[in-house]
């Protein structure tokens, strides 16, 4: 958990009531606090900070985030955001006072938001499931590296140097949702630390662990957790994967929703689908016959195009070769090469190398707002010109840099409007060296 940096408190530690109910008629305001400061009372649209003696919030720990809700009292309502730790015993209600006023002293009702809770819940509860899968599925490397659970997901980073297979994740959903569809009862119990990891229950790597612990069953689940849980696993409903990545170097990260959440996520598959159909007019086998087709229409297109360019090129690369200018006894030629892609240029620089035969060649080209450069010089000349060098004085006049061999270099900028003054700028460059 995290604690609220500077919030100074000293009296007792707060009741948790929150696994048995999710409101408390008679909790009492402990202490207040604005901006970080013990007040004696808050008044209407004061933002602050309430410690009650006993509360049924949860404070965000474990990777479950804190409760939100509403703390009630004869002459005012506080408005519930948040619920952290101010010390490891001690919760803090984050929020702000809607109506009247709140004090020191005030005996008040805290009630929970139950269906954010209870969506939480249900996202925590499918963790420990999918977890327990993973080891299963992946095997027993598996070890958790971190959590986030909400109202709206679960995401878990675990151990695994690779990315789970399409095969692998639907094991894991079918493994969690037959788990579900058990129904089974979850219980929770507070154990010695040394017996609850002989009964078999998973700690946590690098987690510290008092000498008592709560120890959770949930269907083949057995961990060391304090968050709050379901019932019995069918509570949770439905669980669905809804994406994966990599976090750092041999540890992956997976994101999950439950209940409502799932359901959503599917239904907002399905109007993808929906749409996709619609669009190309065909479902099932026939529509994924379409996008194979669309495909390789769309890939003998770009192979005509390349064709068709690369013949663009070689015409434009016989106009070229004429707008060379003889400096010092040899030829010089910067030129603009419209639409033309990486490809082409280096197609052209070559044709226009052989053609020219002893040259120094600048060819650029520009794309929305980026410049492509490519510089080239004939093998005679590269003791006394370098391409790179040349390429690089080009580039940085368009918002660039570049380099490569003496023979051939590439470039790329960012300033479009300056490529026709850098390449009137080759010619002097290319004359303080011979």
């Amino acid at each position: 958990f995290k604690m609220d940096a500077g919030v100074e408190y000293s009296g007792r530690a707060t009741e948790f009531r929150g696994y048995d109910t999710l409101a408390l008629e008679d909790a009492k305001v402990a202490a207040l606090y604005r901006e970080g400061s013990s007040v004696p009372a808050i008044a209407a649209g004061e933002a602050a900070i309430v410690v009650l003696d006993k509360t049924p919030f949860y404070a965000e720990s474990g990777g479950q985030v804190g409760d939100a809700g509403e703390i009630v009292a004869a002459g005012g309502t506080f408005v519930v955001s948040d619920t952290q730790k101010i010390q490891s015993e001690v919760f803090g209600h984050h929020g702000a006072l809607a109506t009247g006023r709140l004090a020191v002293g005030d005996k008040v009702v805290a009630r929970v938001d139950a269906p954010r809770r209870a969506r939480t819940m249900r996202n925590h509860s499918a963790t420990h499931l999918m977890h327990k899968a993973l080891r299963e599925v992946l095997g027993p490397h598996v070890q958790q590296k971190g959590s986030l659970v909400d109202a709206g997901k679960t995401r878990f980073d675990f151990s695994h140097d690779a990315a789970m297979t399409d095969e692998q994740i639907r094991r894991v959903e079918a493994m969690v949702n037959a788990e579900i569809l058990r129904n089974e009862a979850t219980s929770a119990r507070i154990m010695k630390f040394d017996d609850a990891v002989k009964g078999g229950a998973m700690a946590l790597f690098g987690e510290k662990y008092g000498d008592e612990v709560r120890v959770l069953d949930i269907g083949s689940s057995r961990e060391l957790c304090g968050g709050t849980h379901v019932a019995r696993t069918g509570d949770i409903g439905f669980f669905k994967i809804t994406s994966q990545g990599g976090v750092a170097a041999g540890v992956r990260r997976v994101e999950a929703t439950t209940g409502e959440g799932a359901l959503a996520w599917v239904q907002a598959i399905e109007d993808e689908r929906h749409f996709v159909e619609g669009f190309y007019q065909a479902s099932g086998e026939a529509l994924k016959e379409k996008l194979k087709a669309e495909r390789e229409e769309k890939r003998a297109l770009e192979k005509e195009l390349a064709r068709l360019k690369s013949k663009l090129a070689a015409s434009q690369g016989e106009d070229l070769a004429a707008r060379a200018v003889e400096v010092k006894g040899i030829k010089v030629l910067a030129a603009a090469l419209d639409g033309a892609d990486a490809k082409t240029l280096r197609e052209t620089l070559d044709k226009l190398k052989d053609k020219l035969k002893s040259a120094a060649i600048v060819l650029g080209s520009t794309d929305g707002g980026k410049v492509s450069l490519i510089a080239g010089v004939t093998a005679d000349l590269t003791t006394k010109l370098k391409a790179g060098e040349l390429v690089n004085f080009v580039a940085q006049q368009v918002g660039g840099k570049g380099g490569g061999r003496p023979d051939m270099a590439q470039a790329g900028g960012t300033e479009p409007a300056k490529v026709p003054a850098a390449l009137d700028s080759v010619r002097q460059w290319v004359e303080q060296r011979l």
